[in-house]
């Protein structure tokens, strides 16, 4: 790659696209799930009713069930994540005002191992120090960064919106698709939805195309399968 010399360090960045790791995760996850919890529910309940409405009503429920349990599952989970992330900075904090010198050994340690001779590991470990002891502990000992820190309500909200925007799908095909070909109309359906948030998500963070949309189908196939199996098994009609 060739870099201009007057581009700066944050548009380098944006250049790549692990900067949209974090909220990335949690949409895809949110949107896999919506449209594989959705159409599965819709499976099951399809193949053991003779009706839609039952179909429909049970959709409904497990998409606002669903959004408000991925996003609070996600904020709780990240949020668990940045208590343990402050927590280690602030022994961090503590350790370089009690044991300054044993940090810097340690600090410059870390950059032999990454391959920089001892003494060059040295000066590099006191000048990051002078300028910024904790940040480049907490950067390079713990391996906490900005770009990677955990965000909650980003988290929360992109699982949530992205649950309802993959639910809805499968529940729009429910609605138009004939009373007694709606298990066909819905795996047929949602393989396409699958195929194109694998296409997107993959777009997006500049992954293989083909190896997320075989992913996320032979997933979600799996899914839908299984609970029409329940479905049938019980074979009660509603």
């Amino acid at each position: 790659m060739i870099v201009e010399k007057n581009i700066t360090y944050e548009n380098y960045l944006q250049q790549h696209y692990i900067h949209r790791s974090n909220w990335l995760r949690a949409a895809v996850l949110g949107a896999n799930d919506g449209i594989i919890s959705i159409s599965s529910l819709a499976v099951g309940v399809a193949t053991a009713s003779q009706t839609n409405e039952p179909v429909i009503l049970a959709t409904l429920a497990g998409l606002v069930a669903g959004a408000l349990s991925m996003a609070a599952g996600e904020y709780v989970s990240v949020s668990s994540q940045t208590d343990m992330e402050k927590a280690d900075i602030k022994r961090e904090a503590k350790e370089l005002e009690e044991l300054p010198e044993v940090e810097l050994q340690i600090l410059a340690e870390i950059y032999e191992h990454r391959g920089l001779k001892k003494e060059t590991a040295m000066q590099v470990a006191k000048e990051l120090t002078e300028h910024d002891a904790l940040g480049a502990h907490v950067r390079d000992e713990l391996g906490i960064t900005e770009m990677h820190q955990a965000k909650p309500l980003q988290a929360a909200l992109a699982s949530g919106v992205a649950f309802v925007a993959g639910g809805i799908l499968p529940m729009l095909t429910v609605f138009f698709a004939p009373v007694n070909q709606t298990e066909i109309y819905l795996y047929v359906t949602t393989v396409f939805f699958l195929g194109l948030l694998g296409y997107f998500s993959a777009k997006t963070g500049g992954a293989a195309i083909t190896k997320a949309i075989i992913r996320v189908i032979i997933w979600g196939t799996l899914a839908m399968g299984l609970t029409a199996l329940v479905g049938y098994l019980f074979g009660v009609q509603v």
